[in-house]
Order: C-alpha cells, then structure tokens, then sequence
C-alpha cells in the first residue's frame, strides 16, 4: 500500500448553496465511503464480506435520508468527511469498526447471558458436550 498524506482525504467545511448542490455532495461522500468498502476490509482486517460493509453504510445514510434543514445536511457532511478521513488515514482500530456491526460482530449485545446462573449452564453444557 502506497504511502498517504493525513491531508490527502480531507475536505474544508462549507455550506451547500441550494438543495441541489447538497445531494450532489451527498452522492459524492456516498460513492467514496462505497468504493472504499474493499480497502476498509483489508486495513482493518473486518471478518465480513464487502457486501455486508456496504449495506452498513448504506444504511447509515438512510438513517438520515429525510432530514429536511440545509445546514442539518451540511453538518452530517462535515462528520462524514470527518470519519472517512480517520477511517481512511488509518486513525481508528478495528473495534471502532466492528462497533458498526453489532449484529454481526463476535462481541455483540448477546455475548453475555441475562443472568449468572443462565451463563453458569450454558457453559457447564458446552463443556459437559
């Protein structure tokens, strides 16, 4: 891998002129956040297929698809750059990856039984197996 600039992905903040110019941006910072999937795999060495990080992200931006201000727009912008830009640079580890796939991931909610007595059989029985 060549060697990269800590500059090298960053954006200066401004604000989007109409509504028009705002889904131009967004497109944009979807498309680099969708082409990076197969690097962000390889960097932070994510146990899941590209398909999977994509659908992710994508998600991530439906989350916000009916924010209806101009500067609300502009600002989730400015955190996404933020976050490609660690993301990409290498600034982050792979837990701060994985805590995107908590459904997915080997350390999710479930990892922990309810109670100590639920979590007392259940490894009893795999040992006793």
């Amino acid at each position: 891998m060549a060697t990269i600039s800590p500059t090298q992905f960053a954006r200066k903040t401004r604000q989007s002129a109409n509504w028009a110019e705002a889904q131009r941006r967004v497109v944009a910072t979807y498309r680099d956040w969708i082409r990076a999937a197969p690097e962000i795999q390889t960097m932070y060495n994510v146990p899941l297929p590209v398909s999977v990080i994509r659908t992710r992200m994508r998600e991530e931006f439906e989350r916000h698809r009916y924010v209806n201000k101009l500067p609300v727009v502009d600002v989730l912008l400015f955190q996404s750059h933020a976050e490609y830009q660690e993301t990409m640079n290498f600034w982050k580890q792979t837990n701060h990856i994985m805590s995107y796939f908590k459904e997915e991931n080997f350390r999710g909610d479930k990892r922990l039984p309810n109670t100590f007595m639920s979590g007392f059989l259940e490894v009893r029985s795999i040992l006793v197996h």
